[in-house]
């Protein structure tokens, strides 16, 4: 008990709060003024559920809706119905007859949203005037595509990367396709996407700033307009020599132009010397490489994709639905592990692609709406989630909406928040207050 005359602890002016403010504030002003910056949170665009790689003397005006009909003609042959499709794919018949019109109609109006035109090991060594050519003509491909509505969301080039035999190779390549794009559009689309491979130190990473910053000027495009990913298929990309996270040096030095974080499955295993056989996305090498990515991203507005099966589905209808089945499986593995990108080789991986991701999106839209609902007040819930969770709800809902899985209305009518209210809650950086 107090004795006559003290003060409560809390009420004693003598406490000086105002001065252990001020002294904190000063101590954490850089750490304040840095938090933005290393972690400004997403940017609102919309992230594509693949990008499709295609060697770029392959690419050719109509290539999207070509791809389109090659996947619908498979499914048509191979499984023309809920039931049938369920039996090939391994997956609950229920689900696929509830996203199956989706699927379809998603194949005929949007078959492939992101398209890189790919310079690198999926094109090859074509020699300096073949590959010119091919440079300028599927950039010009593109460009007519775009023009008749045609074209994917989003699209761009895999260029040659920073090793010593290539990179000059590649800048010639990158400067000729944002060339031709200019020339034929007059501006840059806003879609436009820059990926570099085979990454080996940092130092290669703010080459790559230094390059576009060039081109920027060469080309006067707005300071920042060129921004690129970064494709981690290198034990070099992932850890540097002395221990430290290669990945997350490599996104500080590219100084806000690093977009996008992709996983090349088969380069990093091999270099991490796993057999041919046992080479895959569901590999524990794999899955290590992809939680150092999360964990460096995280935050940072970074995309994160995952890489692709090199098991197409081609052959008679038992290698078909053999194939659908695998990437079936991992483009649900990949979603669960909270990577909602991968990589699309074949237009038959176009079905289970979108099929896959629609039910996950399907099964999450009930419970993650409930929640969200709940959380922000309008029905008291079971669970008490905190703001975090409510974010990773918010942006799987928006996730759903903007492939084609959930509608605009039925996600509105279910947390009782429209979708641009639902963007800005899945965008909430680190430190922001509610």
């Amino acid at each position: 008990m107090e004795e006559d005359g003290a003060e409560e602890p809390h009420a004693s002016p003598e406490l000086g709060l105002d001065v252990l403010t001020a002294g904190l504030n000063a101590r954490l002003a850089d750490a304040d003024a840095r938090l933005p910056l290393d972690y400004p949170g997403s940017s609102g665009r919309r992230q594509p559920v693949h990008t499709v790689y295609v060697p770029a003397d392959r690419v050719r005006a109509g290539l999207v809706r070509e791809w389109g009909r090659a996947a619908l003609d498979c499914l048509d042959e191979y499984a023309p119905d809920a039931a049938a499709l369920a039996v090939a794919t391994g997956m609950a018949e229920e689900g696929v007859a509830e996203v199956l019109p989706r699927l379809r109609s998603k194949l005929r109006g949007e078959p492939v949203e992101d398209l890189r035109v790919d310079l690198e090991d999926g094109y090859g060594d074509r020699g300096d005037e073949q590959e010119d050519r091919d440079v300028v003509a599927s950039a010009r491909a593109l460009c007519a595509d775009l023009a008749a509505g045609q074209g994917p969301t989003g699209f761009g080039v895999r260029m040659k990367g920073m090793e010593a035999a290539v990179r000059a190779r590649g800048a010639r390549s990158l400067a000729l396709f944002l060339r031709t794009l200019l020339e034929e559009r007059g501006s840059l689309p806003d879609g436009l996407a820059i990926t570099l491979p085979k990454i080996t130190s940092v130092e290669q990473v703010e080459a790559m700033v230094w390059l576009v910053e060039e081109l920027e000027r060469r080309f006067d495009l707005p300071e920042g307009r060129l921004r690129f990913e970064l494709q981690i298929e290198t034990p070099q990309s992932v850890l540097l020599p002395d221990g430290t996270v290669a990945v997350a040096r490599m996104i500080r030095a590219g100084r806000g132009r690093v977009s996008a974080l992709h996983y090349g499955t088969y380069d990093y295993s091999a270099a991490c010397g796993i057999s041919a056989a046992y080479q895959s996305m569901a590999h524990p090498v794999a899955d290590h490489a992809k939680a150092v990515m999360q964990v460096a991203a995280a935050g940072t507005g970074v995309w994160l994709s995952d890489g692709s099966t090199n098991v197409l589905p081609v052959g008679g209808a038992e290698e078909v639905r053999a194939a659908w089945r695998l990437h079936a499986g991992l483009v649900r593995r990949s979603l669960e592990r909270g990577f909602y990108q991968g990589w699309d080789l074949h237009p038959h991986q176009l079905p289970t692609r979108y099929l896959a991701t629609y039910v996950f999106y399907r099964e999450a839209f009930a419970p993650a709406a409930a929640r969200l609902r709940s959380y922000l007040g309008a029905v008291s819930g079971g669970v008490l989630d905190e703001p975090a969770t409510a974010q990773a709800l918010a942006s799987a809902l928006v996730g759903g909406v903007r492939c084609g899985a959930l509608d605009q209305d039925e996600v509105a009518e279910a947390v009782g928040v429209d979708t641009t209210t639902l963007v800005a809650l899945a965008g909430r950086r680190v430190g922001q207050k509610d």
